[in-house]
């Protein structure tokens, strides 16, 4: 057997060892689901992908995408960095020229792709969220103090503005719970939250508070359910972050691009770009995009 080709990146972030890491696994034909499943959790990443050829040919490859306890239909962070990865492995030349437009099949839709051609920096890519955010129903009155014990914090840290707990997946459920301030989000620890087990939502933590001034967010993400205690970036989650935002902060109608930080408080920090399309008041379109660095390469002798 040919030994397998892979590549651990660094995602939403120019810095190496910081972002969110990413195991890609370019040749991947002939793997099974168990098979997968126990790669990614040997690499013991937030995420590891698998690449195949594409169902249909018009596309550029088809993604599946693992955490080290299940498989996710769709993520952001492994979509912006095997973009970027595949564009840099497949199209060199092109890319340090122009900009390189690929779609990747997922579980979730097909998702289309720019990869970024930069002078003088490294790979970088966005994507058209395949799915705009959906809400589900609201958590009740009633769950105010689990929410908040959920994630180690008072009843009296949640909420700001108009911002109060809810549910939206773009993708993949997450409970998004708004905190009062940047101290209370370093205070937050998962805790035994009943909504985040086996496929339940995985729970975002955020304020408006930020360290870095052009950021308009201060996030944390905990997924223990899915074999993700904490993860430094979360494009999936960003993604339906959107339709937090326009729930909440009725943006005015035009195109926006909000920078969400995560991953400070676990040394890895990172930079999401969330690009936002209103017309009418109602959301018509979003991106999410961010840097990508390569790390390491190997082969797996599987």
């Amino acid at each position: 057997m040919a030994p397998r080709r892979f590549f651990t990146l660094d995602v939403f972030t120019e810095t190496p060892l910081a972002g969110n890491p990413l195991a890609v696994i370019l040749d991947s034909d002939g793997l099974d689901d168990a098979r997968m499943q126990a790669i990614a959790a040997e690499f013991n990443l937030s995420e590891t992908v698998f690449v195949f050829e594409p169902r249909n040919p018009v596309n550029t490859a088809r993604l599946r995408i693992f955490t080290p306890a299940r498989e996710l239909p769709f993520a952001g962070h492994p979509t912006v960095g095997a973009a970027a990865l595949i564009a840099h492995v497949r199209e060199p030349a092109f890319l340090k020229t122009q900009d390189l437009r690929i779609v990747l099949e997922e579980a979730v839709g097909d998702v289309v792709c720019r990869v970024r051609h930069r002078v003088g920096k490294g790979l970088a890519a966005d994507f058209d969220l395949p799915k705009l955010p959906e809400r589900l129903p609201d958590p009740p009155p009633a769950w105010a103090a689990e929410i908040a014990a959920g994630v180690g914090l008072t009843e009296a840290d949640i909420g700001f503005g108009r911002h109060k707990p809810c549910l939206f997946s773009a993708g993949l459920p997450y409970l998004f719970v708004p905190v009062r301030s940047l101290s209370a989000v370093a205070r937050a620890r998962p805790r035994d939250m009943f909504w985040n087990k086996d496929a339940g939502p995985a729970t975002f933590v955020y304020t408006r508070e930020t360290v870095e001034a052009d950021s308009a967010f201060h996030a944390r993400m905990f997924a223990g359910g899915w074999g993700v205690r904490e993860d430094p970036a979360t494009g999936s989650a960003a993604a339906a972050f959107a339709g937090v935002i326009l729930a909440h902060d009725t943006p005015a109608d035009g195109e926006h691009v909000l920078v969400i930080e995560q991953g400070h408080e676990m040394g890895r920090p990172s930079r999401i770009a969330l690009g936002l399309e209103v017309e009418g008041g109602a959301l018509r379109a979003a991106s999410i995009g961010g840097p990508a660095v390569i790390v390491s390469c190997g082969a797996l002798d599987l």
